[in-house]
């Protein structure tokens, strides 16, 4: 038996053009390359939902949204790059590398945002389980923190 073939992304109505960057994505650039979490709270909608692998259930609000992506940047801030990106129309998936302790970790974040370019979900996955297990230690410790 043949494995199924991957749709071709175009087939699909996803972009990886740079030009064609949706503002969301541009933002959330700016807030990672910024360091600057304040900029989080035009960006993210108050009802936005983050979805993390370092916890079991999501965490509902701008709020809770915010601690743990200010938390996520401090951690991988210093050694996060992205290195590649997928668009919607509403949509993104942004693939990123870090390292963690001298173990390497890799991930995507999954960006969904309203009509009013605010994200409303935030869903982070990350592999291999050593840095997931890493990253999961380094964000606890900055959580009891903060």
């Amino acid at each position: 038996m043949r494995p199924a073939r991957l749709a071709h992304p175009a087939r699909l109505g996803l972009s990886t053009d740079v030009s064609e960057q949706p503002h969301v994505v541009k933002a959330w650039h700016a807030v990672v390359e910024s360091g600057d979490p304040a900029l989080l709270d035009d960006l993210l909608a108050d009802d936005v939902v983050f979805r993390s692998p370092a916890v079991f259930a999501p965490q509902p609000g701008k709020d809770l949204t915010a601690l743990y992506l200010r938390s996520a940047m401090a951690v991988l801030g210093p050694s996060l790059r992205y290195i590649d990106e997928w668009y919607g129309p509403s949509s993104a998936v942004l693939e990123f590398e870090a390292e963690l302790d001298s173990l390497y970790v890799h991930g995507v974040d999954m960006l969904r945002w309203n009509d009013d370019d605010q994200l409303v979900s935030f869903t982070v996955m990350v592999r291999p389980m050593r840095g997931l297990t890493k990253l999961v230690e380094l964000m606890q410790r900055q959580l009891a923190g903060s």
